[in-house]
Order: C-alpha cells, then structure tokens, then sequence
C-alpha cells in the first residue's frame, strides 16, 4: 500500500528517482529549459524550487547542501554564480512548465519545463504589454453618461457659489464707479 506518499515515483526505484531528478536538474541548471514528458517535470519542479531557493545565500553551508543533491560542481557553480542573483526578488514560483504536443511513440504529454527568468520571449511580451497598455472597454454606457453630466453640474454650482462669494467691490457694476455708491435701501 502506498498510503500518504504523495510523489510519484515514476516506476523507479528510489535511488534511480534521485540520480535521474540531479541529471535534470542539472541540465535544467545549466541550458535553462529541457524538454521532457509531464509527469517528470511536476515532480522535477518539487526537486529544484527548494534547491534555487537555498542558492539565494550564498555561504558554504548551501553550497554543500546544493551539490548534494545536484552531484556537479559546474550545476552549482552556474546555480549560485548567474540563477541566483536574477531570482533574488521572486518569494518562489522558479520554474515555468508549457505543454507541448504528445510524443509520436508513446503518446506521452510533453512539456518543457523553463526557469521563469531566462525566457526573453515572454519578457519581451510582458514589457510590451505594460509599455502599450491601452483601457478595457466596459459595456456600462449609461454610467459613462451620468459620469460625464456630473462635472458639468458641479462646475455650475461652483460658478454659482463663486458669484455669490464675491465682494462688494466686485459686485459694483463699471458705470456704478463714475457715480455715488448706492446703499441697499436706495437701490429697492
């Protein structure tokens, strides 16, 4: 019985599971995307997040722990020396697996499995998206209206309150200033 294992094994023993998840990994590592079938990639992605994550500290201690679970000095040395530092801002989320066509053989899923920061193709899509953003269109034409009529409402009423908040002086009409001023008893 296999209760409460959640991995899957992938028809291998435990040891052949570990080299073959350090091999990905590494080449993962190492070219940035590999292609490889569904199954492998979910389980690659649980081995790798919490390798790249231990890389964001850079002592001997991580260093170790890395390699022993990579098994190449050239996997950890890209890892901490060019990965790390790019990925330094991103709380988790690494990797990136896109499905691509089933395999001509077996039928198997594919995918390719990326790290997310390495794929200048989609960043060049992003930045383009954020550099030309353009407004949603809604179908809401009635509220754009009531919106449009209010600021020419409130802009009445301000010149209206700006009237009446005027001085004496200012009331005074142009010919009103040749002649005496009048009192307000006079002028009813």
């Amino acid at each position: 019985m296999r209760h409460r294992n959640k991995n899957n094994s992938l028809g291998r023993t435990a040891s052949h599971r570990k080299a073959m998840f350090a091999n990905m990994a590494t080449s993962l590592i190492l070219h940035k995307r590999i292609s490889t079938t569904l199954a492998k990639a979910k389980e690659l992605r649980k081995f790798i997040e919490p390798i790249i994550t231990r890389s964001k500290v850079d002592s001997t201690h991580n260093r170790r722990i890395c390699f022993s679970y990579l098994k190449d000095k050239k996997g950890v040395a890209e890892l901490f020396r060019d990965i790390s530092p790019k990925i330094a801002e991103r709380n988790g989320g690494y990797t990136r697996i896109l499905k691509i066509n089933n395999r001509p053989g077996d039928n198997a899923e594919m995918c390719i499995i990326e790290l997310v920061d390495y794929n200048q193709v989609m960043l060049d899509a992003k930045t383009e998206t954020k550099a030309g953003k353009t407004t949603t269109r809604r179908r809401r034409p009635a509220a754009k209206k009531k919106t449009d009529e209010a600021p020419k409402e409130t802009t009445k009423k301000t010149e209206v309150a700006a009237e009446v908040t005027k001085t004496p002086t200012d009331a005074v009409a142009p010919e009103a200033d040749t002649t005496t001023p009048e009192t307000d008893s006079e002028k009813e």
